[in-house]
């Protein structure tokens, strides 16, 4: 029988801020600065139902020593909690605002065949850009066990395993901002 080592987990938050909130406003104007799109689901026509919400891409060279920590941070938290093979930085960062309403039902972030993915997304993480009185709702949930949404604070990072489902539950009140990026390496073993 092979057992897991007891170190390993799916699901691991920074324990402070990556960003400051000045940084964290830097990023969110950058978003700003990028062309707005509204958020898409896969090849779905009627995106509508399954989330709500405008997003803009960050060139990284638009923000080079903002890539450079939160490469720095997922390379860290892989080693201490997933230990996945070859992790590396490939796709650019995902600028998300859900207004009130706003939302994305539960999903995975990797595409179950792996054929339009290598490297394979191994890791996503969330950081939260928006001061946590900014917005009510919101949260950010797992479909696993012990389902308990995270409280992020602002500059606050969550790193998870991309094929675990998850969601952001509806926001009630104001503006929910934060960055979303995923994390590749050869497929699994």
């Amino acid at each position: 029988m092979i057992y897991e080592p007891a170190w390993k987990s799916f699901i691991a938050t920074t324990v402070e801020p990556i960003f400051t909130v000045e940084e964290c406003k830097n990023i969110i104007d950058m978003g700003h600065q990028q062309p707005p799109q509204k958020a898409k689901v896969g090849g779905r026509k009627d995106a509508s139902k399954y989330r709500a919400s405008v997003i803009s891409w960050i060139p990284f060279s638009a923000m080079t020593n903002m890539y450079k920590m939160i490469e720095t941070s997922m390379l860290e938290t892989n080693r201490n909690h997933f230990g996945f093979e070859g992790m590396q930085l490939g796709e650019v960062a995902q600028f998300t605002e859900y207004q009130k309403g706003g939302f994305y039902n539960w999903h995975m972030d990797n595409e179950i065949s792996g054929a339009t993915q290598p490297p394979v997304r191994k890791i996503s993480m969330t950081l939260l850009l928006s001061n946590r009185s900014d917005f009510e709702g919101g949260d950010l949930e797992f479909l696993v066990e012990g389902n308990k949404p995270p409280s992020l604070q602002q500059g606050q990072a969550i790193f998870f395993a991309s094929f675990i489902r998850h969601r952001v539950a509806k926001v009630t009140r104001g503006v929910r901002r934060s960055l979303v990026m995923w994390f590749g390496g050869p497929p699994f073993k």
